[in-house]
């Protein structure tokens, strides 16, 4: 990834690829987008007001930097979708307009092509998986928009929308592989130097990277117009990083599966366009965990930043918390900021950041499982298992060795086959505390079986023949569960099982199945032909030490 300050266009690049909607007054002379006559120019203040830029001062003074928040989730449609669905909307023929739009989308940029065509009176067919939550399918047929629910999964309602659009002609509006719509989500670059006091210091700018549309347009202006010291980085989470592997590889890489919990930024496969320019441009790519993101929606809920008075409408001395819910891919941006500072070593060097705050469609049913990973992604609560003597005042002195720290999950069962207790717990860290003590015991803030399972079902442990454990995703959808039962012999037992919905598009189960020996070729032929996401947890010493005996 170079850390390019400036452009410079090689007569050796690679066949350019073709822009056949823009204009040759548009295009550079190696046939490649001019992305800043794109921005410049670009229709999005035809319906948009720039959002604001503020400081975020607890963060800022926490980590010793200057952090400053670009408030996409204060878009109409809370989400910086709009900005790249209107301008290429605002580009389309009379022809097109007359005839409509289609697009394919469960999110963000539904509402935003839904609320574009609201506003220049274009017909909009939205096609949806089936499996859609209902508050989002509500949110875009209220901006006028026609949805069609088709397809248990995104990718057969990617077929129906092709089909609309071939069957109808309509125009297709791309989420992110386009060079309007990229123009579009840069007019976020050319804002933040606008509004940044003393832009020229500016360190870098942070921003989610899903198909890439967002960085891609950010760094195109930034490159041209900005400080040659100014850096572009992406974030993206471990369980979805198309583009890092992309760039590391030197072309699109395809993954087999992504983590759904990010669902804004969950693309299997980065955009051509954006991927052409971030190999380009982009300088770093980071990325974090499902933890780190709770922990920076929970930043950005209690943040406080400077007020404008609404009627004198003068900058006061006083501040207000932000209390804005964002969703995951709201939030991922700092996320990937604060792992960077802290990699980086950069904890009090006084460095200027800004962070692009992408959107805040939070589905509320996921808040539990935001509240509950918060602490541990902040690095504020530790969760352990602790191994002590089954006698008479080992708890008293355990919890001796914990305060004053607030005990925040103390789980515990007898154990009348042994001499030694086991116990879960976590309790609140501050700053200067790590929990040094009792960190000599098991650590299991990572183990995703424990934080996600096993913390919730320990209460009796028994020893079952022949268990394999298996953690799974299942499609959020009907027939998820009976796809799996029907595929288990009947020799086959299931002998635990656990679900929880957190509102994600897919639901995180464990279940023992009892599989004889004879069989585990046969059960992992089952396993592959599910194809379900799965990781076996058979080995996992908490299941061990809590459910089995």
């Amino acid at each position: 990834m170079a850390p390019a300050a400036t452009i410079e266009y090689s007569s050796n690049a690679p066949e350019p690829i073709s822009y056949p909607r823009l204009p040759k007054h548009h295009l550079l002379p190696n046939n490649t987008p001019d992305y800043l006559r794109l921005i410049l120019t670009s229709k999005v203040y035809d319906v948009l007001k720039e959002t604001p830029l503020v400081l975020a001062t607890n963060l800022s003074a926490k980590l010793g930097n200057q952090i400053w928040l670009k408030r996409e989730d204060l878009q109409e449609v809370f989400s910086f979708k709009i900005r790249g669905a209107y301008n290429f909307m605002a580009s389309l023929t009379d022809e097109e307009r007359w005839k409509g739009v289609v697009t394919c989308s469960a999110g963000n940029h539904a509402q935003g092509v839904a609320l574009s065509g609201a506003r220049l009176g274009i017909p909009c067919t939205i096609v949806m998986p089936q499996g859609t939550p209902t508050i989002k399918v509500r949110n875009v047929a209220r901006l006028g928009a026609k949805v069609v629910l088709h397809g248990a999964d995104f990718d057969e309602a990617k077929i129906e929308c092709a089909r609309l659009a071939a069957n109808h002609g309509l125009a297709f509006v791309p989420p992110y592989d386009d060079p309007l719509v990229i123009a579009g989500q840069g007019t976020i670059g050319l804002e933040i130097l606008k509004q940044l006091p003393d832009s020229d210091n500016l360190d870098s700018i942070f921003g989610a990277v899903g198909g890439g549309g967002l960085v891609a347009g950010i760094a195109q202006y930034v490159k041209r117009i900005g400080s040659p010291s100014t850096r572009v980085v992406g974030v993206e989470t471990f369980d979805g990083d198309a583009m890092a592997q992309s760039i590391a590889k030197g072309e699109r890489v395809t993954l087999k599966e992504v983590g759904p919990f990010s669902d804004g930024t969950a693309v299997k496969i980065v955009g051509e366009e954006p991927f052409r320019i971030c190999q380009e441009l982009l300088d770093e790519v980071v990325k974090v965990d499902n933890d780190e993101i709770c922990a920076a929606i929970k930043d950005i809920f209690e943040g406080k930043v400077p007020t404008i008075h609404p009627l004198l409408q003068v900058d006061c001395t006083f501040l207000i918390e932000t209390r804005s819910v964002t969703e995951p891919a709201g939030a991922l941006a700092l996320a990937g900021l604060k792992r960077h500072i802290v990699e980086k070593n950069l904890i009090g060097a006084e460095k200027k950041f800004v962070v692009v705050i992408s959107g805040a469609n939070m589905n509320f049913d996921r808040l539990r499982f935001v509240s509950e990973r918060a602490e541990l992604g902040e690095g504020r609560e530790a969760l352990l298992s602790v191994d002590i003597p089954e006698r008479h005042g080992s708890f008293v002195d355990l919890h001796t060795i914990i305060h004053p720290r607030a005990v925040t999950e103390f789980i515990y069962r007898y154990n009348v086959r042994g001499d030694r207790a086991h116990i879960l717990l976590s309790f609140k860290l501050d700053s200067a505390d790590r929990g040094k003590e009792v960190r000599e015991g098991y650590d299991i803030s990572d183990d995703e079986c424990a934080k996600s399972h096993i913390r919730y079902m320990i209460g009796g442990c028994q020893t079952v023949p022949n268990e394999r454990l298996i953690r799974f995703e299942f499609p959020e959808r009907p027939g998820a569960l009976r796809k799996f039962l029907l595929g288990l012999q009947t020799t086959w037992n299931i002998s635990l099982f656990h679900y929880r919905n957190h509102g994600a598009d897919l639901g995180r189960v464990l279940a023992g199945i009892q599989v004889p020996s004879f069989d585990n070729d046969a059960f992992m032929d089952f396993l592959n032909t599910l194809n379900y996401t799965y990781v076996e947890e058979t080995s996992n010493p908490v299941y061990r030490m809590y459910l089995q005996r």
